[in-house]
């Protein structure tokens, strides 16, 4: 099972200059990413315990359309370990016209990761888990 969230980088997500959004962002997405699965798994919310690996791999901007999917690749009893991909979708084109943006033909990756979440036993609904 894998969840997908698209978003666009607002000027309120810029924290640099030239308009450049924080890394924590794209963890930010993932965790989004990491709460639905977590709910479409096992009926709760549960709780990120700790990423084991995050590499930002390219910068992203304010207008950038933001692509972000997470898929559960192991379970324990209560635990979920969880990969994460952000792609940079759509790029703003301020060069051709203050409205113009592109449909990137290849999507690039800008930050992967994995980590592990839980869901206490007392708090999981539904029956069958991956």
């Amino acid at each position: 099972m894998k969840a997908v969230i698209k978003v666009r980088m607002s000027l309120q997500d810029a924290h640099y200059g030239g308009n450049l959004v924080d890394g924590a962002r794209m963890l930010q997405l993932f965790g989004d990413v990491a709460t639905e699965l977590l709910i479409r798994n096992d009926g709760d919310e549960g709780l990120f315990k700790a990423y084991d690996s995050v590499e930002f791999m390219a910068p992203v901007y304010a207008g950038d359309f933001i692509e972000a999917t997470g898929e559960i690749i192991s379970s324990g009893k209560s635990s979920r370990k969880m990969a994460f991909e952000a792609k940079k979708i759509i790029i703003p084109r301020p060069d051709i016209n203050d409205s113009a943006a592109e449909l990137l033909e290849e999507p690039v990756v800008v930050c992967r990761a994995s980590g592990t979440c839980v869901v206490p036993v007392s708090k999981q609904r539904n029956k069958e888990v991956l």
